[in-house]
């Protein structure tokens, strides 16, 4: 026997036919909440433009990076729109050429260590004894061994080390803060009914954690992809930058590097560091506004920050903010009441 759906909605209210719109409305809505985040927009329509310029840069790049010419140390022309090293080589050309290798190394770093830091991290919290006791000390050897040294270590015994050998020893060295962070997270979320029903019902081990508990830790482990891009691609501009990597291939760190040997600021070549700075800060701060973006979807309390509304008795709005309480008075400032304590004279 088939039941009417207005018997339904008679019954349950909003579980009839018309409920079905309405629920497949609020799921594209949470499905497209992250991108309508203006800080995450604007942090992937900038990664989004780097990423592009790192599969197209060699080839529309105007000149060979490493080509010689006699336009020495010369200023932004219509022939050269970044200027000129000492040896005549374009640097709007070297930026291009550098961006592959920079966005290379970053997301590769940040894969493999996101990899390390989820099976180790994860496995740790879920299967708990002897197993989270071992990978827990293995965690803790890595997060106290510095991170950046022992890089600069590693590479300068490696001759000509090539971008996806820096990207996987960056990658091996950077995963334990993150493996600490999900660790932190399976323990809570192991107790919880869903899992124990998961468990009662007989599902094996490896479908718990990939269908019940990795779900709810994609939010986290974005984020600790985002962070581990940007310490890569600090650390493989830095490793440029003081001379341990190979300065055959180009990347931002690359330019500035011969831009440092060279006293480019003393000569006033400052078109030579400055548009390589400016990269270097730009793809920062796009990753970080996607840091944030990710805080703000998965945290209630930081989605709401800034859209309560409250009026003054004399009509004006004032919105309320995180670590701001102010106490309205009549008047349309908020001003703050002193606090009073009585105390008793025995």
């Amino acid at each position: 026997m088939t039941i009417p759906t207005s018997s339904i909605e008679q019954v349950i209210p909003g579980q009839g036919s018309m409920a079905q719109p309405e629920a497949t409305k609020k799921a594209k809505k949470q499905r497209f909440r992250f991108v309508s985040n203006r800080k995450a927009a604007t942090g992937l329509i900038i990664l989004g433009i780097y990423v592009l310029f790192a599969i197209i840069g060699p080839w529309v790049a105007p000149y060979d990076p490493s080509a010689r010419s006699n336009d020495l140390l010369q200023p932004p022309s219509g022939d050269h729109w970044l200027g000129t090293t000492h040896l005549g080589q374009d640097v709007f050309s070297q930026l291009l050429e550098g961006t592959r290798s920079v966005i290379f190394v970053g997301f590769f770093a940040g894969t493999v260590a996101t990899v390390l830091s989820v099976l180790i991290g994860v496995t740790a919290g879920y299967l708990g004894g002897k197993t989270d006791e071992g990978l827990s000390a293995l965690s803790n050897v890595f997060l106290v061994i510095p991170a950046l040294p022992l890089i600069i270590i590693i590479t300068s015994t490696l001759e000509n080390a090539e971008d996806w050998l820096i990207a996987m020893v960056i990658g091996l060295t950077s995963w334990s803060w993150n493996a600490r962070v999900l660790r932190a997270q399976t323990l809570s979320l192991r107790r919880r009914d869903f899992v124990d029903a998961a468990r009662a019902t007989g599902e094996k081990t490896w479908r718990v954690i990939m269908f019940e508990l990795m779900p709810n830790l994609t939010a986290v482990i974005a984020s600790g992809f985002v962070g581990t891009v940007i310490f890569a691609v600090l650390s493989e501009i830095t490793l440029a930058f003081i001379g341990v990597a190979s300065a055959d291939t180009w990347n931002w760190g690359t330019i500035l590097f011969w831009a440092q040997g060279q006293q480019a600021l003393a000569r006033e070549a400052w078109w030579w560091f400055i548009p390589a700075g400016l990269a270097i800060a730009l793809l920062g701060t796009a990753l970080s506004l996607i840091n944030f973006g990710i805080d703000e979807f998965v945290s209630p309390r930081l989605r709401s920050v800034g859209k309560t509304k409250i009026k003054t008795a004399s009509g004006n709005t004032v919105r309320m903010r995180i670590g701001f309480t102010p106490v309205l008075s009549q008047g349309a400032t908020p001003v703050a009441t002193p606090v009073i304590r009585k105390e008793t004279v025995q």
